[in-house]
């Protein structure tokens, strides 16, 4: 099983979002979480230990990611979506872009 975790700021509509799309997906296990303080599920160093396969939302989430988390990432692999705040939870466009661009890097279904 991969352990894959999604980061956004809040973690209020497009990690949760990408948690519940990949919920089932075959071969992983995920979680979500945010980097922001006052997020819903703030981020900590213990989650980021978890996984293996990082994905944030944007290139600031990046960027803070390895400032606060720099000693916990090491040999983490984190890969930038490039998907801005502008979907709500479970959003079409949001799950269609998610797909789009996560899919590739998880482990092939069948």
């Amino acid at each position: 099983m991969q352990r894959v975790l999604f980061i956004c700021s809040m973690n209020r509509w497009r990690s949760p979002t990408a948690e519940q799309v990949y919920s089932d997906h075959p071969g992983i296990q995920c979680a979500s979480a945010g980097l922001n303080r006052n997020a819903e599920n703030p981020l900590t160093p213990e989650l980021v230990e978890w996984a293996e396969l990082i994905f944030v939302m944007e290139r600031k989430h990046k960027t803070k990611l390895s400032s606060e988390f720099r000693p916990h990432l090491l040999g983490k692999r984190v890969i930038c979506l490039n998907i801005p705040d502008n979907y709500k939870f479970m959003d079409s466009k949001l799950i269609a872009l998610l797909q789009a661009k996560v899919d590739a890097f998880l482990p092939h279904q069948g």
